[in-house]
């Protein structure tokens, strides 16, 4: 069935599931995964466990293992975050739709998760295939606007060539940068993850694959989220 979305919105069921009364469980579960994740646990063993004992929907369990993370990632990861103000004459390598989808979640409305390592994340997930939304341009504006403000020499983006439709979303990007005179330079590569942990440079991301093993990072999605005063912050944190 063709994706006919035009937001990116919540999921039906998400003001049940991700409601002000079962926050509360939503951060029990995550803190217990936490504690089994510091004991070398299994990752997929670890999460049912904890989703069986808190009665957790499929949804909810996505949730808690996107916001949890052993202790010794998540203060690895800090020794390696980099400040705005340190941004300034560098280029920033951005992982797009990673950050670009998150915001464009801000901006529809949609869950917006605060994890442990302190990354905001969205519940949005990725079928081979990437649609423009209402929220894409403004997104993209957003981000532009608050990355200019730190005086960067510019930003590289980079899609994943597999995705459909990157290469139209290639196109949005530039022309974007065009109206606005920033400097970005996009490119389609097989695989965004292996080049960005691979770089030299500071890499803007939320994905916990490439945050446990790249050399430095921006924590871009929740700098750009926290711009929109709308925004469904969920805190799992």
């Amino acid at each position: 069935m063709p994706d006919t979305r035009s937001h990116r919105g919540p999921h039906p069921d998400d003001r049940r599931l991700f409601s002000e009364a079962e926050v509360p469980q939503l951060r029990a579960a995550t803190n217990d995964l936490c504690w089994l994740l510091d004991r070398a646990y299994a990752t997929n063993s670890a999460l049912k466990l904890v989703g069986d004992r808190y009665s957790l929907t499929s949804r909810q369990r996505t949730a808690v293992s996107r916001c949890a993370a052993s202790r010794a990632m998540v203060e690895d990861r800090g020794t390696r975050l980099v400040a705005p103000p340190r941004l300034k004459d560098r280029i920033v390598w951005i992982d797009g739709y990673n950050v670009l989808t998150t915001v464009e979640a801000a901006l529809g409305g949609g869950v917006i998760l605060a994890a442990k390592d302190g990354c905001y994340r969205d519940m949005a997930s990725m079928h081979g295939s990437y649609r423009k939304v209402a929220e894409t341009l403004p997104a993209l504006e957003l981000i532009g606007n608050v990355v200019a403000g730190w005086n960067v020499a510019g930003c590289r983006w980079l899609l994943d060539s597999p995705v459909s439709n990157s290469g139209r979303l290639k196109r949005i990007l530039c022309d974007v940068a065009a109206a606005h005179g920033w400097n970005w330079d996009v490119e389609l590569v097989q695989n965004p993850d292996a080049v960005l942990i691979e770089s030299d440079e500071i890499v803007a991301t939320a994905d916990s694959l490439i945050l446990n093993k790249c050399r430095s990072w921006l924590n871009l999605a929740r700098h750009v989220v926290e711009h929109i005063s709308s925004a469904w912050i969920v805190d799992l944190s």
